[in-house]
């Protein structure tokens, strides 16, 4: 059936050191973003079909995010073997390269969730990634980016039977999941399983005690369907940013409205009562939630004009002041259905 995460990727076609038991029975959980960095792991802009009219344009803002990244903590970028030369004339001479087989360059997605454990050893979650939905084949290759990722890193992999790209998820580093019931309760994602069945596998492979559900994402989302990146994260323990609207017209209205109610009435993992920092959603050319945090920076994607980017940008200096808060340039990415987030992914350090 379409979507059913009951048959994984062939991973161990990658030489992967592959374990078959939930990663958090052995003391492993997915850390915080804001928790200390070893990398930033992104995955170079193939030459796909779906970018052609845009790819160079495309390609600069990836380079760009990847260049600013870089002058907090290493980047490592995966990138197919024909496009090495084109990587090399963008990237800062200190990014490392890994020839990747790939057909997307969306790392969040399709790249590990690093799992770490007490004794300082690191671990991959094995979600299955089908392309949000089967909507963009192929996506063969970048299924397996994960575990080649994983093995170039001495990492093993623990293979979930259920589909979730990494945007789907924002996580505290204390228990707590975020998550929303459009994305991976989706009938492309996970069809044959229930959000209880779903909610055990979360807390099995992130490592989490609790999973707060919000009803949807932000709309239009068509490719998505409705990854919680784009509307709420985590800042720090107990504090979540959440995109909001006063705009009548606009059907995120009643989205974002009934995404706060529900992050105000539940507690997290510890039993806090959640703040809620509210950012206004100002457009869809940038979504200004779909930042990333690394080792002391937060690079931001932006529109470009002071009347869509200065009060997201302030409110994001005010609930981060020990990171510099960075804009980027982000209508390309935007064009392709995400944002900086989206084209990350973090190596905890251990």
């Amino acid at each position: 059936m379409p979507g059913s995460a009951a048959t994984h990727p062939d991973y161990a076609a990658t030489g992967v050191d592959l374990r078959i038991t939930p990663p958090a029975g052995d003391g492993f959980y997915f850390p915080a973003e804001w928790q200390f960095h070893e990398r930033t792991l992104m995955q170079f802009l193939p030459d796909n079909p779906w970018y052609r009219s845009y790819l160079l344009d495309a390609r600069d803002e990836w380079a760009m995010v990847a260049n600013l990244i870089a002058e907090f903590e290493p980047v490592t970028m995966a990138v197919n073997r024909q496009d090495v030369e084109a990587a090399r004339k963008l990237l800062n001479s200190s990014i490392e390269l890994f020839e990747c087989p790939m057909d997307d360059g969306w790392c969040r997605d399709s790249g590990p969730m690093i799992l770490v454990n007490g004794t300082k050893e690191r671990r991959v979650s094995g979600f299955t990634f089908n392309g949000w939905g089967t909507k963009h084949p192929p996506h063969d290759s970048d299924a397996l980016v994960k575990a080649r990722l994983a093995k170039h890193f001495s990492m093993a992999l623990h293979p979930a039977d259920m589909v979730c790209e990494g945007g789907a998820v924002h996580v505290d580093g204390e228990g707590t999941a975020i998550t929303t019931e459009e994305c991976l309760l989706h009938v492309n994602r996970n069809p044959d399983q229930s959000k209880a069945e779903l909610e055990a596998i979360l807390k099995g492979w992130l490592g989490v005690e609790k999973v707060i559900w919000l009803p949807k994402g932000l709309v239009p989302d068509p490719i998505t369907d409705g990854h919680v990146d784009g509307l709420a994260a985590f800042a720090a323990p107990g504090v979540v940013l959440l995109h909001t609207t006063d705009d009548n017209n606009d059907p995120n209205k009643e989205i974002t409205a009934r995404a706060k109610q529900v992050l105000a009435c539940t507690p997290d993992a510890k039993g806090r009562k959640l703040e809620v920092v509210e950012i206004p959603l100002t457009s869809f050319d940038v979504v200004h939630m779909n930042f990333y945090i690394c080792n002391g920076g937060v690079i931001v994607p932006v529109a470009g004009n002071t009347r869509e980017d200065d009060v997201p940008l302030g409110i994001l200096k005010d609930v981060f002041p020990n990171h510099k808060v960075v804009p980027v340039a982000g209508r390309y990415i935007a064009k392709g259905g995400g944002g900086v987030h989206c084209i990350t992914q973090q190596m905890p350090r251990v």
